[in-house]
């Protein structure tokens, strides 16, 4: 299971410091007046930013693993949560999805077909999480275009997918990555496997994957 870790700190900075090691879970979520052997169980890594690792606990008796994402981190995919809203941002105003992909990540696509993919698929989970906001706070978003920049823009942030996370908080297990902790089937096949066993905790010995 994926919990937040609040923190203020940029990417950058949680690297630096490696605020990693601060990120405490001071009880077991599924054993909340205690008696299991939860205990912290070392961090994993992420691919981008390079350097950053997230906290990770262990609980034996339920078996299930409790990793601590930094706030400003995307889930189910690589980087952070500005990064895919700046990609998203891009698919609202360029000519076409691959036009977009080249101007988040200039370079990186051979493939025209595979640029259109990874961003396709950036812009469909946060409009999909977009239009689920829209309907769990209909006071704060009726009306709002399912868009980027009409949500920067209503919000008045340029990290919104940020501050809709915090307001989402209770939410989030069942909110759509990257925002959110759940995947689809369809976004499960697109990875290569989760960042960490999170849920029943099986085959640990061979180590995590990396996003």
């Amino acid at each position: 299971m994926q919990l937040i870790h609040e923190t203020d700190l940029s990417a950058a900075e949680y690297v630096s410091t490696q605020a990693w090691r601060d990120a405490k879970l001071e009880r077991c979520p599924n054993h909340p007046d205690g008696g299991c052997r939860f205990a912290r169980h070392g961090t994993y890594a992420r691919k981008t930013p390079v350097g950053l690792k997230v906290a990770r606990y262990y609980c034996p008796d339920s078996p299930m693993t409790f990793s601590l994402l930094p706030r400003f981190m995307a889930a189910g995919m690589a980087g952070t949560l500005h990064a895919v809203e700046d990609s998203v941002a891009a698919v609202e105003s360029e000519d076409g999805l691959a036009a977009a992909a080249d101007r988040v990540r200039p370079g990186h696509h051979g493939d025209p077909r595979a640029a259109r993919r990874w961003i396709r698929r950036r812009a469909v989970l946060v409009e999909t999480f977009l239009g689920i906001v829209i309907g769990l706070f209909p006071d704060l978003f009726a009306g709002t275009p399912i868009r980027i920049d009409a949500f920067r823009e209503h919000a008045g942030t340029g990290s919104v997918l940020i501050t809709l996370r915090l307001l989402c908080t209770d939410h989030l297990q069942t909110l759509p990555t990257p925002v959110g902790f759940r995947r689809s089937s369809a976004d499960a096949g697109s990875q290569t496997g989760p960042p960490t066993h999170d849920g029943p905790c099986r085959g640990l010995r061979h180590g995590p994957k990396r996003l």
